[in-house]
């Protein structure tokens, strides 16, 4: 496992490209809420929250499918936002989130890890140990 500091992290974040336009933040609770909450801040826009839980505390899967276990957030006006969430692996927990969320409104993804282009962190193997996750 590798440990990641605060501020790799959020100097990562800070030299990230966020594309223009973005209303704003949706994260995924619960991995997600700390990265969607340093996006927010990093682009200084408002941040909300959705629950969709599919895995347990030893990251295997607990459902055959992950499930919503919140209201869905209202989002208001905003008609282009960032659904964050801190891995993506095989992309279930975001999609799931994703079609709670208004079929008008675009929705762009953001993780801070995952091969995938819109990971933050692509150069680390295995998994992580969050900052703010305890051991």
């Amino acid at each position: 496992m590798t440990s990641l500091s605060f501020g790799a992290i959020t100097e990562r974040l800070a030299r990230w490209k966020f594309p223009a336009g973005i209303d704003g933040v949706v994260g995924i609770a619960t991995g997600g809420v700390v990265p969607a909450a340093l996006v927010a801040r990093q682009l200084g826009l408002e941040l909300k929250v959705i629950a969709v839980n599919y895995r347990d505390e030893l990251n295997e899967p607990r459902f055959a499918s992950p499930r919503l276990i919140s209201g869905v957030p209202d989002i208001g006006a905003w008609r282009r936002i960032l659904l964050v969430d801190d891995v993506y692996v095989s992309g279930k927990s975001w999609h799931a989130a994703r079609v709670c969320l208004p079929r008008e409104t675009e929705v762009l993804p953001f993780v801070l890890k995952g091969k995938v282009e819109f990971a933050l962190i692509r150069d680390v193997e295995g998994c992580v140990q969050w900052p703010w996750k305890a051991d």
